[in-house]
């Protein structure tokens, strides 16, 4: 603790010890003169002394946050097997569309079909983000663990820029895997290869476009951050939109483009009443935001611990 040196003042100098942090002197002050009457005063007095003094804590300072030694947000060699994987079959999948491509001399159609694949993967994340969003619980089958993961993301949304990069995209890297390798062995149209490899190369890295969009600009790669300025990735600015009260737009995570259009139509909100009067289920988003909605600063939870 840091109380000796603080002890050693001379206390028969009043105008010394007022002459900086008078609140913390004239505690110590009495912590001295009554250690065995007031015991009471010395707890305080302690406590004080450890607010005070977390800001010359190494530990504290080091800007390492106490939540990335999390295994949750680590990756394993099963999650890099699969992002593997999965990255593979895009990839075969691409190369396959180019040299086919080539040899039927096909250009402007597979580039099409890829920018097809590429505006469908950012509608499909819109739709997805929307219905986990709104819709189940933990204990829905298939979707549980992922509503309860894009639940708590509300809730401390800077978890993400922790998770390590397999950690991130390994759940959506097993998917392509199952959904890719099929495509991959039966089909030779290098139009619908650029499809489905622009479209699945997207889906997969949907959420790392996601995290992107939760960095800081300082600290994002200066390619990324053309990127998103660009339009070509999600914005930081377009995503931050979606965390704030109503919580109900700006779903899109690979590069937003449907945002505008999605939101200013009400399509969600369309949705939303078919689904109401159809099966009498309200969305999230029709609750009051509350504390499962309302965002978590790392340094609040770093008190709280």
């Amino acid at each position: 603790m840091y109380t000796l040196p603080q002890n050693r003042l001379s206390i028969k100098n009043p105008h010394y010890l007022h002459s900086c942090q008078p609140r913390i002197v004239t505690h110590f002050s009495c912590a001295v003169t009554t250690t065995t009457n007031r015991p009471e005063t010395n707890r305080v007095v302690l406590e004080e002394a450890q607010l005070i003094n977390k800001s010359r804590d190494p530990l504290l300072n080091s800007g390492r946050s106490l939540i990335s030694d999390d295994p949750s947000l680590q990756s394993t060699w099963t999650h890099r097997a699969w992002v593997a994987s999965g990255c593979t079959s895009v990839f075969v999948c691409l190369a396959k569309s180019t040299v086919n491509s080539i040899d039927a001399n096909l250009f402007l159609e597979p580039i099409l079909a890829g920018l097809l694949g590429y505006l469908l993967a950012d509608l499909g994340s819109g739709v997805y983000h929307w219905g986990i969003d709104n819709y189940g619980d933990g204990s829905t089958a298939v979707f549980g663990s992922q509503i309860e993961a894009f639940q708590g993301h509300h809730k401390w949304p800077w978890t993400i820029t922790r998770r390590q990069f397999a950690n991130n995209l390994h759940a959506l890297a097993r998917v392509i895997t199952f959904v890719v390798v099929p495509i991959d062995i039966a089909i030779n149209d290098p139009v619908l290869l650029s499809f489905a490899a622009m479209c699945s190369g997207c889906i997969m890295f949907s959420q790392q476009f996601h995290a992107w969009a939760h960095g800081t600009k300082s600290k994002l790669p200066p390619v990324v951050v053309a990127l998103q300025e660009s339009g070509v990735l999600v914005s930081r600015s377009q995503h931050s939109a979606h965390h704030r009260q109503p919580y109900n737009n700006n779903y899109c995570i690979v590069s937003g483009a449907w945002n505008k259009i999605l939101d200013e139509n009400m399509v969600f909100e369309a949705l939303e009443l078919v689904f109401f009067f159809k099966f009498g289920v309200k969305p999230r988003s029709w609750a009051e935001p509350n504390s499962d909605w309302t965002e978590e600063t790392e340094a609040n939870l770093q008190q709280n611990m």
